[in-house]
């Protein structure tokens, strides 16, 4: 991916309005300077989530998320942080330079893309308005979603439409339009049959089935007509532009949700999906018909790690699609299910059941894995010792293919208490199936051991900004004056001369001459940021850091700039209270930092050598007066700091 250029990305940064673009995804509403509404990333009562124009930055105070309109596309459409900032050019028009010169092979494909893309965009377009205008698409298109029960906001929000029986009408509307046939054919809608080209969706009813961005990749078309003899559904063909085994059907409408809520619902069929979604289960997708494959389930990963499969009462392949359920814990994700009355489902079930109800239901019907396909061979096993048998391999071999040991063992206890067999027996077989599985993907005849896993508390975790504070306060507390205030002048006196400086150079200054350090790997970062600065004759605002590729720097910085409260200015001019801000004792606040943090040092220091002497019995005499006089040297100093600090302080 080319990298997009600097002067382009502070383009799209001042362009951008970060309340424009959250306002499409959460119901904000003023609350003095800010922007207020209820959090996207959690379910929540009160609203805590904050939005500034003024700063250009949002802070969740429910979950702390808190950065840029980048990081909040990073954080809720899970983009890149180029993908985030061609989605923001996208919409305010700024063009991103192409670096090098694409190959003739690259245009074409891109060229053929596109061309793709605006097609499926004006069938879209097409379907829907002659579902609404034509005489034939109100009657029998649109009378069928409303006899389905869609509302008229939901038929809309999905953007069903309608092809009109009529063989070419389609073709011809786009031959017009100057679209090749060649690219109607490769998205699926258009059909040559001895030189006559034909629609291939005619008299159906159109589902668009869009990409994660929004995009129409293809589309579903369902026959009205009751001969078994035609395809109740088409599918458009896979194209440059549409695999259906990396796509789920509503996904683009369920993200959202899916990341709020933390769990995805997975059903079958299109209208699984909208009936669902007109009731309030808003974080359910499709496979669309196809068997669940390993894209899609990563595809889910990038939202949540629980998934809960909804099963047709009746459905036929409920054992076939034990193979999805392997799938997904072969990628380490948390399955659960919920199987529908028989002769339901999750479309019909919505449709004779309120919210509450549906909801109700799902809960009190949610089962794990290891229930459900008990339940289901079970059924099959009548008794039978040795089909008894195979189905406990069968739920066996599904915990083994967990990754982790610990989600394992609670499963491997599940499986003793429910078929009353010792936990060391199972314990062992599932051992053998992935020693088994592991030799099988190495070409070896047999592995001794398996790799040992980590535990979950042993992972490269990054520290929340809260223990960051913790842990090196007065490191964050020099940031915070630099971040907030660097470029702003204080007057401090040396040698009796009043000097002017910027209270980034004043912190800079006082830091590298005595040679020292921040400990925290993220504030050393920072710091050197406004070391490189300097030596450019730079002072960095807030506004570099917030558009720097880091967003953990972009997620500092923007905690800083929040605050969920704000002064009113009624104290001043209403009740003729003066509030005094930081801003009246910049000096002190920036001295009495640099103190505190010099004195942390010096602390440590003392300590290191106290903890000399005290181990290290084979010091000489030299030595051991050596490092006396070192500690007494610090407790001098630090004397002088805390004398400093206390005059500060009353002052």
């Amino acid at each position: 991916m080319n990298k997009i250029p600097s002067h382009i990305i502070d383009e799209i940064m001042q362009t951008a309005r970060i309340e424009e673009v959250i306002g499409s995804f959460v119901n904000l509403k003023r609350a003095g300077s800010n922007l207020k509404g209820l959090s996207p990333f959690t379910d929540e009562k009160t609203p805590s989530f904050v939005v500034s124009p003024a700063k250009q930055i949002f802070k969740c105070f429910s979950t702390g998320k808190g950065g840029t309109v980048v990081s909040f596309l990073m954080e809720k459409e899970h983009f890149s942080y180029p993908e985030a900032l061609k989605w923001l050019a996208n919409k305010y028009n700024i063009t991103i330079p192409v670096e090098r010169e694409s190959t003739a092979e690259e245009l074409a494909i891109l060229n053929e893309r596109d061309s793709l893309y605006i097609i499926n965009d004006f069938a879209r377009n097409y379907f829907v308005n002659q579902m609404n205008e034509s005489d034939e698409g109100k009657a029998i298109g649109l009378s069928y979603f409303e006899e389905r029960g869609f509302r008229k906001d939901i038929i809309e929000k999905f953007q069903l439409g309608y092809c009109l029986n009529k063989g070419d009408d389609f073709t011809k509307a786009s031959l017009e339009k100057g679209y090749k046939i060649e690219y109607l054919e490769k998205v699926g809608l258009v059909k040559t049959k001895d030189d006559r080209h034909f629609d291939f969706f005619r008299g159906r009813v159109m589902f668009p089935i869009h990409s994660v961005s929004g995009r129409v990749l293809g589309f579903g078309g369902r026959s009205l007509l009751n001969d078994k003899k035609i395809a109740k559904y088409f599918n458009s063909p896979e194209s440059l532009i549409y695999n259906k085994s990396e796509i789920l059907y509503g996904l683009y409408f369920a993200k959202g949700d899916i990341i709020k809520y933390d769990n995805c619902f997975l059903c079958e069929g299109y209208t699984d999906v909208i009936s669902l979604y007109q009731v309030g289960l808003t974080n359910v997708v499709a496979s669309s018909g196809t068997s669940l494959t390993k894209d899609q389930i990563k595809l889910i990963r990038r939202y949540t790690q629980n998934i809960t499969i909804l099963y047709d009462g009746d459905s036929a392949g409920i054992k076939a699609s034990f193979r999805g359920i392997d799938l997904i814990l072969e990628e380490g994700m948390n399955v659960k299910v919920v199987l529908f009355p028989d002769g339901e489902d999750p479309d019909s079930f919505a449709k004779k059941n309120s919210t509450s109800e549906l909801e109700s239901y799902v809960s009190k019907n949610t089962q794990d894995f290891i229930s459900f396909k008990a339940a289901i061979l079970l059924d099959e096993s009548n008794d039978d010792p040795l089909k008894k048998a195979e189905l406990i391999k069968d739920i066996i071999h599904s915990v083994s293919l967990i990754p982790n040991s610990i989600t394992r063992s609670v499963y491997i206890q599940k499986i003793s208490t429910l078929f009353g067999i010792e936990e060391t027996i199972i314990s062992n077989e599932v051992l053998k199936r992935r020693r088994a599985a592991l030799s099988n993907q190495l070409n070896a005849p047999e592995l001794k051991e398996i790799p040992i896993e980590k535990p979950e508390g042993h992972k490269n975790q990054s520290i929340t900004t809260v223990e960051k504070k913790q842990n090196h306060f007065h490191e964050y507390e020099l940031l915070r004056l630099m971040l907030k205030y660097g470029t702003l002048e204080i007057t401090s006196t040396v040698a009796d001369k009043e000097i002017v400086t910027s209270i980034i150079e004043f912190i800079c200054h006082e830091i590298t001459r005595d040679e020292l350090s921040f400990e925290n790997e993220l504030y050393a970062k920072i710091f050197s940021v406004f070391l490189d600065g300097l030596s450019e004759k730079t002072l960095y605002t807030t506004s570099y850091f917030k558009r720097l590729e880091d967003q953990e720097i972009v997620q500092l910085v923007s905690d800083i700039e929040s605050t969920e409260y704000e002064i009113s200015p009624m104290w001043l001019s209403k009740y003729k209270i003066e509030v005094r801000t930081e801003l009246d004792y910049l000096y002190e606040l920036a001295t009495e930092a640099i103190y505190h943090f010099k004195t942390k040092i010096i602390d440590q220091k003392i300590k290191a050598i106290q903890l000399e002497l005290q181990k290290n019995e084979s010091l000489n005499e030299e030595e051991m007066l050596f490092l006396l006089a070192e500690q007494m040297n610090y407790q001098r100093v630090k004397k002088v700091f805390t004398d400093k600090l206390g005059r500060i302080i009353t002052e």
